[in-house]
Order: structure tokens, then C-alpha cells, then sequence
């Protein structure tokens, strides 16, 4: 381990070209620097490498293994289970880098890895386009589209990692590579579902697609005595929705901080507002809601109309797993498992899979879970420390309580922190072959603060 004095003779030396900041525990601007986005996150590193270009990213890798300290890579600092950061360590943090360009002719727009979705549908829905993003726009690009991408046009044009076309990436030897279906394939590959195993990627290249600036979604909620029936019907037009339709339910409080519980569902149809319209009447026909606020929104406020369940700060435990079908059972599980929630920001998630990410081979990409079904999110979420232990035991026991229901397969991006050996869950049968790919760009591991992927031997 080096010594404070070796750290800050390093620094002063790279600080001389270094066009970011590199920020010690007694820096102007530490302390907010090292938070991420999920409060249950509290870790100190001894340098943060605030990067504002490539170079700085290869200067800031080179650094950090010469002087043997753990690496942390931070795009969005949104991931849940605080990945983005390390104690002693030293974090590479990209959220300077908010480049964007966008080529609206070719339909292709190029964004650096600390944009956050917010920033980049706003560039993209100047000229009414849009690539799969995230469900709630603070979040990065970079951490949910190497990990996966599930968003509100998944149904039509797959997941964000579906609609790569390139990535920059800087290996831990500091070669800057372009990776693409013909320039480096496997480590493209590798790249699109595997997470930040194999280099920072320093910058992504979206296929953009017409959508909006008007679509049509929003939320609706029912009283939580109507959760049964309100599930069941959401089984059922789950099992036929059109591409351009997605359907996410929910069992959740309501969010004036009273504790209400409800039961609700949120869709978005990304296609003209006459057809969301008409997409969306069996929706609003069901049942007696006490809140309906589905009808034409923008994109970028769709994209955004979560936001606020999940602010910057609030302390989050999630769990997570895929689930092939919602049987009776399982949804009377799933009810008996929230009515004993205890925060009334606290939710039970249904992410439903349908359309285009599930065209593509499981063997096509890293990422492998293609199949019709739904992921189900534990997501514990408080504000007060004094809340963590019931808060997060409340979570592992309705995941517990829901392993009859789930399939073995997770998705990446919602692993927990303590998860680091369910690899093989988040990968199947691709995890061989990524081990090997680990082991031709990153033999010793050195980005290993993530959803680690081993090195074959």
C-alpha cells in the first residue's frame, strides 16, 4: 500500500499535464466528489482522477497500478451497489466528460462516458430521435449500456447495448482501441453486456432512431386490496403487447410520503400519439384507478417521470432476478411480501421483456437473458440510517420468499454489492468465453470494482 507522501509527490507530477482534477482527502471539492448516487455508499478514496479527455483517463490508469492501488471507474455514479468508488483506492471518474455529438443526417450520435441519459435525449430529441435509455434519466450511459439497457424502447429497438455501433476504449496497457463489429469484434462483443471488465470505455456510439419528441405514457394506480387483480391483468396483456408498447408494474407507495400503498403500472408506447392512444385504452379501461396520468408526454419527460422516486442521496438495497412467467402463486407471494414492507419508499418491480431484446441470440452479445418474461426488482429504499437493518433485512427476506418463482438468471446491473460470485447467474453459458476475453485485455484483473468477470487461466 503507498504511503500518503507517495501518493502526493505522483500527483503533484501528473498534475502538471493532467487537464481534470486530482482530488486528495484534503482537496477543495472531495467530499462531494466521492459520493454516488445510492447514500448506503460511504467510501473514501486516497485520489480521485476527475477526467476531462482520454489522456487523462490513460495517465490516471497508469497511476493508479504504479502505485498498486485498487482501481474504481465512474461514469454516472448511479450503480446500486456503489461499484463507482473504493476506499484507499483510486476512482477514475468520467462525469466531466459530457461530449455529445450528434450526426442527425446518419442517425448516429457519439456521447462521452460521463453523459447521463437527461443529457443525451436532449441533445438527440432536438431532431425527434432517440436510442433505448434509461428508465430514470439521471442515470449514465455507460454503466447501464455495458451492463445491459433496459428502457422504455426496448420493445421496439432492443436494449441500450443492442443499439451500439462502436465504443472507445482505454485498456489497462493504455492502448486507446475502437471496438466495432469490424475492428476488435470480440472485445465489441465482450463490451455489450459485459460491464467495465475489459477497459473504460471512453466514449459510445448510438444507433439513433425517430421517436417523438410526443409519445404517449405515464403512470397509473390503483388502491393496494385491487394488487391481485391489477397483476393478473398485468400477466395477461403482457403476453401480446405491441413493440412499441412497454408495461412495467409495480407494487409501491404513494409518493406523498404517506405510506399509501399501491399498486400501479407505468407504460410508454414510443409510436404516434394516435397509436399509443388506442395501444393504451385497455389500460385506463381496467379497473377504478385512483390516479390515471396516462396520455401524451415527450420522450425526455417520459424518460424522466420516475425521477423522483429515486433521489441522489436516499440509501438503496436491491435484489433482483429474471422470472420466465407470473403465476398465481407468485403474485400472492409477491403481495404478501410488500404489505410487510417498512419504508414507504420501498417498491416490488416488474420489468416486462418482449419485442426486439428478445430477437437477438443469447450468444450474440454478452448479455444473454433474451427470453420473453419479467425481471423482478427487491428495491429497498430509505432515508434515515437508523432505518438500514430492517430496511435491507426486509428486502433479502422477499427475495427469499420469491426464489420458488425465480429463474437463475440475473441481470448485471442490479446486483447487490455482496453478489461478486454470481457472475456465472449474470452470464450462463457466455461466462466462459468472457473469462477468456478478460484474460487477453486484462490478464491481472486490474478492473476488478464491478460485476467482476475472472481471468480464464
Amino acid at each position: 500500500m503507498p504511503t500518503v507522501q507517495d501518493v502526493t509527490r505522483d500527483v503533484s507530477e501528473l498534475a502538471k499535464t493532467f487537464a481534470g482534477q486530482l482530488l486528495q482527502p484534503n482537496s477543495p471539492g472531495y467530499d462531494e466528489a466521492r459520493r454516488v448516487h445510492n447514500g448506503l455508499i460511504d467510501k473514501r478514496p486516497a485520489l480521485i482522477a476527475r477526467c476531462r479527455g482520454v489522456a487523462d483517463i490513460v495517465d490516471a490508469l497508469e497511476l493508479g497500478q504504479r502505485l498498486g492501488l485498487e482501481i474504481a471507474v465512474r461514469g454516472g455514479g448511479h450503480n446500486v451497489a456503489g461499484r463507482a468508488t473504493i476506499d484507499k483506492g483510486l476512482m477514475i471518474d468520467l462525469a466531466p466528460m459530457k461530449g455529445i455529438d450528434v450526426d442527425h443526417k446518419h442517425g448516429v450520435a457519439r456521447a462521452q462516458g460521463g453523459v447521463t441519459w437527461r443529457e443525451f435525449n436532449r441533445e438527440t430529441q432536438l431532431h425527434g430521435l432517440a436510442t433505448t435509455g434509461g428508465v430514470v434519466s439521471t442515470t449514465g450511459i455507460a454503466g447501464l449500456t455495458l451492463g445491459g439497457g433496459i428502457g422504455w424502447l426496448m420493445g421496439r429497438h432492443g436494449l441500450a447495448l443492442d443499439n451500439l455501433l462502436s465504443v472507445e476504449i482505454v485498456t489497462v496497457e493504455g492502448k486507446v482501441l475502437t471496438a466495432s463489429t469490424e475492428e476488435n469484434s470480440d472485445l465489441f462483443w465482450a463490451a455489450r453486456g459485459g460491464g467495465g471488465n475489459f477497459g473504460i470505455v471512453s466514449s459510445f456510439e448510438y444507433l439513433l432512431h425517430p421517436v417523438g419528441p410526443m409519445i404517449t405514457g405515464g403512470l397509473i394506480a390503483y388502491p393496494f386490496e385491487s394488487a391481485r387483480d391489477m397483476l393478473h391483468f398485468y400477466r395477461d396483456i403482457t403476453r401480446s403487447l405491441p413493440d412499441d408498447m412497454i408495461v412495467f408494474a409495480g407494487l409501491v407507495h404513494a409518493p406523498d410520503g404517506s405510506g399509501t400503498k399501491l399498486a400501479a403500472m407505468v407504460g410508454c408506447h414510443c409510436g404516434s400519439v394516435s397509436d399509443g392512444e388506442a395501444a393504451m385504452k385497455p389500460l385506463k379501461a381496467f379497473g377504478t384507478p385512483v390516479m390515471d396520468a396516462i396520455g401524451p408526454i415527450s420522450y425526455s419527460a417520459m424518460n424522466s417521470l420516475l425521477d423522483a422516486a429515486y433521489p441522489r442521496g436516499a440509501l438503496n438495497y436491491w435484489k433482483s432476478s429474471f422470472m420466465s412467467q407470473l403465476s398465481d402463486e407468485a403474485i400472492d407471494a409477491l403481495i404478501e411480501c410488500f404489505a410487510r414492507c417498512p419504508t414507504p419508499m420501498g417498491q416490488l418491480l416488474l420489468e416486462n421483456f418482449h419485442g426486439a431484446a428478445c430477437r437477438v441470440k443469447p450468444a450474440d452479445t454478452a448479455f444473454p437473458h433474451r427470453a420473453p418474461g419479467y425481471n423482478l426488482v427487491v428495491l429497498s429504499e430509505w432515508l434515515k440510517s437508523a432505518d438500514t437493518a430492517r430496511c435491507t433485512d426486509w428486502a433479502r427476506r422477499s427475495y427469499d420468499a420469491m426464489k420458488p418463482w425465480l429463474a437463475s438468471s440475473r441481470y448485471v446491473n442490479y446486483m447487490e454489492e455482496e453478489a461478486n460470485d454470481q457472475s456465472a447467474a449474470a452470464y450462463g453459458a457466455n461466462y466462459p468465453r468472457l473469462q477468456e476475453i478478460k484474460a487477453k485485455y486484462d490478464p491481472g484483473n486490474i478492473l476488478h470494482m464491478n460485476q467482476n468477470i475472472v481471468p480464464a487461466p
